[in-house]
C-alpha cells in the first residue's frame, strides 16, 4: 500500500489565540477549533486522560495543514522553542510567500523576529528563518523570477524562448 498524503504537522503552543492570529497574518486559514478529550484520545497519544484544545490551520492551496494544540491536561513537560536550528527533532515549518520583505513587516507586528539574515540562494529563492509566535522557528521562501517552479520559467522553457 502506498502513502497517500501528509495530513498535518502538529505544534504544541501555550497561547492558542495569539498563535492562530500569527498564522492568519502569515496567510493560513482557520479550518476549525475543537476540544479533544476522552478515553480514545489518550489511547492514541499514550498520555491517558487528556484535554487538548486544537486549531486546524490550512494553507490557501488546501494541501497542507498545521494542527496547533494547547494541552490543558496533562501539562506540557518540555519546551523546545528556544533550540537552535541544528537541534534534533522538530526543526521548523517553511512557507512560500509572495514577498519576504512585506511578510516580515506584517509578522513583526505579531512578535516575529528574524533569526539570521534574508539571503538569496542563487537566483532561485530568497530565504530566511524567523522566530514567530511562541518562539516557533518558521522558514520563509520567496521564489525569484528564475525559480524552476515559477510559472513564467516553465512557459519560457516550454516555448524555447
Amino acid at each position: 500500500m502506498a502513502l497517500k498524503r501528509m495530513d498535518n504537522v502538529g505544534i504544541v503552543v501555550e497561547d492558542l489565540d495569539a498563535t492562530i492570529d500569527f498564522f492568519l497574518e502569515l496567510g493560513l486559514e482557520l479550518e476549525g477549533r475543537a476540544m479533544i478529550e476522552g478515553e480514545w484520545a489518550g489511547r492514541v497519544t499514550g498520555l491517558g486522560e487528556q484535554h487538548v484544545e486544537i486549531a486546524m490551520m490550512r494553507t490557501p492551496d488546501g494541501h497542507s495543514r498545521l494542527e496547533l494544540s494547547r494541552f490543558l491536561r496533562p501539562a506540557v513537560i518540555t519546551d523546545h522553542r528556544a533550540t537552535p536550528v541544528n537541534a534534533l527533532g522538530y526543526l521548523r515549518a517553511m512557507f512560500t510567500v509572495d514577498d519576504i520583505g512585506e511578510t516580515l513587516e506584517r509578522l513583526h507586528t505579531h512578535g516575529a523576529q528574524l533569526v539570521g539574515e534574508v539571503v538569496d540562494y542563487k537566483d532561485v529563492y530568497r530565504l530566511c528563518y524567523i522566530r514567530g509566535s511562541e518562539g516557533l522557528l518558521i522558514g520563509l521562501a520567496q521564489e525569484l523570477s528564475s525559480a524552476p517552479n515559477n510559472l513564467a520559467s516553465r512557459e519560457t522553457r516550454a516555448t524555447g524562448g
